[in-house]
């Protein structure tokens, strides 16, 4: 697997939601995308980074962005997060790991001495053409969507 950069094409997929609905990178060419991975639904970081860009929702979407949560959590587990928390974007079921290890974000984990497989939180801020232009690495919830929203505002203005 080849490591993701910064200037590359985002590698295409489809994936579905939680209602069943197929998405794909190429159905928000023309549109920003946050493209966002995350270790599990129903956690304390998860919940605050997903509460995080619901409360900005309408920032992002002024600034024509889409917002795509990622797991490899099943559709019924991402609609009982979606509904608890009155989330606004799709959240993208990768239960056989594609799409997680395309972006090179499923990988050995510590945790307590103990080793296993998990997501690294990490995000993909894709421009309207289909470019990566920024990766965030080690994801911290509690300031991503500010962060996120800083780098928009620069990459917007730049143009």
């Amino acid at each position: 697997m080849e490591k993701i950069t910064i200037g590359q094409a985002a590698p295409e997929f489809i994936l579905p939601d939680q209602d069943g609905k197929n998405h794909s990178l190429s159905d928000y060419r023309g549109k920003w995308i946050l493209l966002y991975f995350y270790p599990k639904d129903q956690t304390p970081g998860c919940i605050k980074e997903a509460c995080s860009f619901r409360d900005e929702y309408a920032e992002f979407r002024r600034r024509e962005v889409q917002i795509l949560g990622v797991s490899i959590d099943s559709a019924q587990s991402h609609k009982k997060f979606a509904q608890k928390y009155a989330l606004l974007f799709p959240l993208l079921v990768d239960e056989d790991k594609k799409v997680v290890n395309l972006y090179g974000v499923w990988s050995k984990k510590i945790f307590l001495g103990k080793e296993y497989m998990g997501i690294y939180r990490t995000s993909f801020l894709i421009n309207p053409q289909g470019d990566i232009v920024k990766i965030y690495n080690n994801v911290n919830p509690a300031t991503h969507t500010q962060e996120v929203l800083a780098d928009l505002e620069k990459e917007t203005t730049r143009k």
